[in-house]
């Protein structure tokens, strides 16, 4: 069969390329297209154009933006026109895919219209769940209770797992140590920094967390530091660590990656799934978040959750702890990360809370990507 599948950031793109694979191990034949990055396009996928153009968040950045990226989705209406799949699937980043979905369905080509990841309307927007039925006609969910959001508005949904429990970080050769590989005196100890995969994120996050780096580095030299990044900013990253003459090495690649988060002592990090591979490898971390002045006065109007980090929401109270805002600043960070260094309860209570997420998430079941892989092919084939 013919799979068109759409991943608009990094996290999306994981994700496929996981199902990607996994889709081949059941339908030898399968040929893929559509848009991806890095890990779809090393399973095979000739991406229609680069998906950093639409790496962005927030109003403030999206707005201007606007004009390409609706170019860019009439740009894949045609590109799916053309190739007539056998099935539509978009991976994550609704705001993008359900303008996609909704195009598709008022052209009544009659391909199955699949979304991969739920929208977080538990945590706002709770009204789509109500309508998302009208444009797809599968969701996917990672976690256990998103479910019983869509089932009630007439949308078949399928909870397959979350990807973080299938990751190289998880399940890769750990035998292989980064600091060694890297020339890293085994004594020192590893420093995580994680700026984010999108630029706006690393343009707002990096200079504090640069900064955070300088006042480690100073008192406590027996530190290494590294940054793993990816393709869509990995220009960005490269050139501010270059222009802060800190001695910080960024890293490329899964292996590097998962290497270096199996080595890590500790790390500072954007929001996000990264939170979560942090959490399944026992890496103490803080998590520490900016976002506009205009996006933070709409979020907190519309947005109704406790905590926006994935560990501390699935467990309901603050395992990791969130600087966002004006508290994301590289004293607030410094004093967190000295807790840890020191073994102090906030590093037990973290580790303890991690145990808790593992189990959460199912680790030691079946693999997130073929229970995706498996649920898609006989939606398909029952669609034919």
């Amino acid at each position: 069969m013919k799979y068109y599948l759409i991943a608009g950031e990094p996290s999306g793109d994981a994700l496929g390329g996981r199902l990607m694979q996994a889709l081949r191990q059941k339908d030898k034949k399968a040929q893929f297209f559509g848009l991806g990055g890095e890990s779809m396009q090393a399973q095979g996928l000739k991406s229609l154009f680069n998906i950093s153009e639409l790496a962005v968040m927030g109003i403030a950045e999206v707005i201007p933006s606007i004009p390409r990226i609706l170019h860019r989705i009439s740009e894949t209406i045609e590109d799916i026109k053309l190739t007539k799949p056998d099935a539509v699937i978009t991976i994550d980043s609704w705001s993008f895919s359900a303008r996609i979905h909704k195009k598709l369905r008022n052209m009544n080509l009659n391909i199955p219209q699949i979304h991969y990841v739920a929208p977080q309307v538990w945590a706002w927007k709770k009204k789509r769940a109500r309508t998302m039925y009208k444009y797809i006609d599968l969701l996917l969910t990672l976690f256990p209770n998103e479910p019983k959001y869509f089932t009630p508005y007439h949308l078949k949904t399928v909870f397959v797992g979350h990807p973080v429990i299938e990751s190289t970080l998880v399940n890769g050769n750990t035998e292989q140590s980064f600091k060694k590989n890297h020339e890293i005196p085994q004594k020192n100890r590893l420093m995580l920094v994680l700026p984010g995969s999108r630029h706006n994120e690393v343009e707002r996050l990096l200079p504090d967390f640069l900064q955070t780096v300088k006042l480690m580095h100073n008192k406590y030299p027996d530190f290494s530091f590294v940054i793993p990044t990816v393709g869509t900013v990995a220009k960005q990253v490269h050139q501010m660590v270059k222009a802060s003459e800190l001695p910080i090495m960024v890293i490329e690649g899964e292996e590097n990656r998962r290497d270096a988060f199996h080595d890590a002592d500790v790390a500072i990090a954007a929001s996000g799934t990264v939170a979560l591979e942090l959490a399944i490898v026992n890496v103490p971390h803080i998590i520490a978040y900016k976002v506009p002045k205009l996006t933070e006065w709409i979020a907190r109007r519309f947005i109704h959750i406790q905590y926006v980090n994935l560990t501390n929401i699935l467990l309901s109270r603050e395992i990791v702890p969130e600087l966002l805002q004006e508290s994301c600043n590289p004293a607030n960070i410094m004093s967190y990360l000295e807790q840890f260094i020191a073994n102090k309860p906030l590093y037990h209570h973290q580790m303890d809370g991690f145990d808790k997420v593992r189990k959460l998430l199912g680790m030691g079941e079946q693999k997130p990507s073929d229970n995706a892989a498996a649920t898609i092919i006989n939606f398909i084939k029952k669609k034919q």
